[in-house]
């Protein structure tokens, strides 16, 4: 079992994401993000930490909320296989919910200290 990557999510007020990706982007610390369509508003912004293809290392996502993504905060950890931590998790007795299989990955979540939401993934065998 191995960590991958780290992923860092947070879905906030629309103005607010796009400030926050602004400070992360070429108007602050410079990052590069992804390419992301372009329209009229702010649709989110991925800011990966290395040359990785997309789904594979680490980055940070900053998101706008809609009716299907709350405001939050979340941790993901990118594994190598994300049923061997589940299993490892639930033998600890760890409360585990999943997994759900998305976007060619297989996503299980925890709820640490304070409800704060933690995802590991990893990709679809």
């Amino acid at each position: 079992m191995k960590v991958l990557g780290i992923r860092f999510c947070k879905v906030a007020k629309a103005e607010d994401a796009e400030a926050i990706a602004s400070l992360l982007g070429e108007n602050g610390l410079g990052l590069k993000p992804t390419n992301m369509p372009q329209t009229d508003r702010f649709n989110g912004a991925v800011f990966p930490a290395d040359d990785a293809p997309l789904g594979e290392g680490s980055w940070i996502e900053i998101w706008p909320t809609d009716q299907n993504m709350p405001e939050m905060t979340m941790l993901q950890i990118v594994v190598d296989d994300a049923d061997a931590f589940a299993e490892r998790a639930k033998s600890k007795g760890v409360d585990v919910k999943g997994p759900d299989d998305a976007h060619g990955e297989r996503i299980y979540y925890v709820a640490g200290a304070g409800g704060f939401p933690i995802a590991f993934v990893s990709k679809v065998k």
